[in-house]
């Protein structure tokens, strides 16, 4: 029988990781073989005691693990610790699920169908939903360096002129993709045991597209299914969401840039992106700075400021993949805290 091992990492959201998990408990009533470790990555914030009476009163407790981490490692390392730390059976699937999401029903079973039917899919995603249903991102295409062009631009309509498919892609039924929202993904096990873990050299963001690029490089396929439903809250634990949010991005965002273009392209890939970028900048919203007094009013863009810190060319860290497997020792620090 299918066992699907779920896995929700809170950091300062115990109230919505508490929703969170209640919807997984009632698909988890259909008969779905399901259990869940439920890591805290050192919130510092009364999450831990509030979510283990929460565990213990509720009776999901009695099929979801508390993993408190002594650590902030970020999204993908957290990750690993469950996955490295997991004393059940060895599962068919683990499903990824941010603590800031909320399950419909059939949700979790839609997922497990695919990859029970598809032997060639390693992952699969969930269509995303506002909370007031609308739909939102949830599949997309690599970033390359011509979208890293029109991006810096900010003028889409380039896309179509260099005959490149849209970053974010819109399905309505079932089908392959490169890649898809970590907020709500199933992954096959025994494709993480050939490709291994999460690089821990990401502490947040982009370290999805880089497992499911190598996953698509060992040869697996990347599916999206718009019949598993998930309101999401985006960014309730950063205060960032995704690659085209308004808010200022912070440092991290733009390492986990880089680096994602030097591992999956090599060092000339991640400069050529940076380049691109900034010719794109340079090409259409620099003239608005210098023409536009209401533009200019506006300052310096917060990304371009954000892109000189990283610098154009890709540190030797980043060019440097830190993966672990399935059989690796846990607690080891991520190999982010050695490029601060």
């Amino acid at each position: 029988m299918t066992k699907i091992l779920v896995i929700i990492v809170n950091y300062r959201t115990a109230a919505l990781t508490k929703r969170c998990l209640k919807a997984v408990a009632r698909e988890r009533e259909t008969g779905i073989d399901l259990s869940a470790i439920l890591v805290d990555g050192c919130s510092d914030d009364g999450s831990v005691s509030e979510l283990r009476t929460f565990l213990n009163t509720s009776g999901i407790g009695r099929w979801t693990e508390l993993l408190p981490l002594g650590f902030n490692g970020g999204f993908g390392w957290a990750n690993n610790q469950a996955i490295l730390r997991n004393s059940n059976p060895k599962p068919s699937y683990i499903y990824l699920l941010n603590p800031d999401t909320e399950i419909e029903p059939g949700a979790i079973a839609a997922l497990a169908q695919i990859l029970d039917d598809k032997d060639e899919v390693g992952a699969v995603g969930s269509q995303l939903l506002e909370p007031d249903g609308s739909r939102t991102a949830s599949a997309f295409s690599f970033p390359s360096v011509a979208s890293e062009f029109v991006r810096g631009a900010q003028t889409f309509a380039l896309s179509c002129l260099l005959g490149l498919r849209p970053l974010v892609i819109e399905l309505d039924k079932a089908g392959p993709v490169d890649w898809v929202s970590g907020a709500s993904v199933m992954l096959r096990f025994e494709a993480l045991n050939r490709i291994g873990l999460f690089d821990d050299g990401f502490f947040l963001y982009f370290e999805e597209v880089e497992l499911m690029h190598r996953l698509k490089r060992f040869g697996k396929d990347i599916w999206f299914e718009p019949r598993s439903r998930v309101f999401h809250i985006g960014g309730a634990s950063t205060g960032v969401d995704g690659l085209h949010s308004r808010r200022p991005k912070p440092s991290y965002w733009f390492r986990s840039r880089q680096r994602y273009f030097a591992l999956t392209g090599g060092r000339w890939k991640g400069f050529l992106a940076n380049l691109a970028w900034l010719a794109g900048f340079s090409l259409v919203r620099l003239p608005r700075l210098a023409l536009s007094s209401s533009y200019r009013s506006r300052g310096v863009p917060g990304e371009f400021l954000g892109m000189k810190r990283a610098g154009l060319w890709p540190t030797n860290a980043a060019c440097r993949a830190s993966v672990q497997t399935v059989k690796s020792t846990p607690n080891r620090l991520p190999f982010w805290t050695q490029q601060q």
